[in-house]
């Protein structure tokens, strides 16, 4: 731990505590000797001017902040974790989003770097350290992702074209934007539509912007809109009408019961180590391809309907392997 670490990691003992610190506490809690606590005090009094006193009541240090003000060390907002912290969640955005906020970000982390280089540490290496997998990522273009992001946020209806895959057709669409969501390695706008009259999910890379509309957008509540989009599983919408009841084997239970599937399910094991699932859902397509990844390691016990389409899909798919 280098000075300027061990300096923060003193500031924020002694921001933290109501009372006067003593010498001993700082050597326990910065695990340092009573030498080295003695220079970090005098440290942060003589170069960081801090307001810093001892009080010989308490036998402790603190700092004597004038009312209404609260020191804080200067330029030395961040721990060296911290940094990492928003360091890699520049790494983040930058993969799910290329290019979102790069101007924007970047005059910014590049003083976070600088701060690094200041307390010993390197960002050169964010890049390989950190490693984003996406499966089956569709392309999202960014002046349309930047277009429906100010139209969110300004609170402004929408002109778009949507292409629809079910029925391959093009239809255009008045919406006003609720929230961007991101699922599954892909990018959906939750929006009210004026054609349906109702809450609707849009696939970014079937959208086409025709016109920010000067009116406003009309607000759903958040309850309104989880109602609407988390109730049931997955990407479709709409209130649960089933319950899934779904039995692994305890191979797999090592792995699924550790997993959320969906906010409101219910698991349990069993006692020959298998795990039992209840799963809410509505439209049975994706969670079907989710059963469907597990093979036999998965079985169905209720409903009859869900059981027989799963039934019907590895049938199906075994044909294609029949000589």
């Amino acid at each position: 731990m280098n000075k300027l670490h061990r300096l923060f990691e003193l500031h924020r003992l002694l921001s933290q505590r109501r009372r006067p610190v003593s010498l001993r506490v700082i050597c326990e809690e910065m695990q340092c000797s009573e030498s080295t606590a003695r220079r970090l005090v005098h440290a942060l009094r003589d170069d960081m001017n801090a307001p810093l006193t001892y009080d010989r009541t308490f036998k402790g240090w603190r700092y004597t902040d004038q009312p209404g003000q609260r020191y804080e060390l200067p330029g030395l907002w961040f721990s060296p974790e911290e940094l990492y912290a928003l360091m890699v969640s520049w790494q983040l955005l930058s993969e799910l989003q290329p290019g979102l906020a790069s101007r924007y970000i970047e005059p910014a982390r590049d003083k976070i770097e600088q701060l690094l280089q200041q307390q010993g540490g390197s960002s050169e290496d964010i890049g390989r350290r950190i490693h984003i997998l996406q499966m089956a990522a569709r392309p999202t273009d960014l002046k349309l992702f930047q277009q429906l992001s100010r139209a969110l946020f300004e609170r402004r209806r929408l002109s778009v074209l949507y292409h629809g895959r079910e029925r391959d057709e093009i239809t255009e669409r008045n919406i006003s934007p609720q929230r961007l969501v991101y699922y599954r390695s892909n990018w959906y706008l939750d929006a009210w539509c004026y054609l349906r009259n109702n809450l609707r999910s849009f696939s970014l890379d079937r959208l086409h912007l025709v016109d920010t509309l000067p009116q406003t957008a009309r607000e759903c509540s958040d309850a309104a809109l989880d109602k609407h989009f988390t109730r049931a599983y997955g990407i479709f919408s709409g209130e649960p009408v089933n319950t899934a009841v779904l039995r692994f084997t305890p191979d797999a239970a090592r792995w699924v019961a550790d997993e959320q599937w969906h906010p409101s399910q219910q698991g349990r094991l069993l006692k020959n180590g298998s795990f039992e699932m209840r799963i809410p859902y509505s439209d049975p397509r994706e969670l079907i391809m989710d059963i469907l990844k597990y093979g036999p390691e998965v079985e169905v016990l209720k409903p009859e309907k869900l059981r027989d389409a799963v039934a019907e899909s590895l049938n199906a798919a075994a044909v294609q392997y029949k000589k």
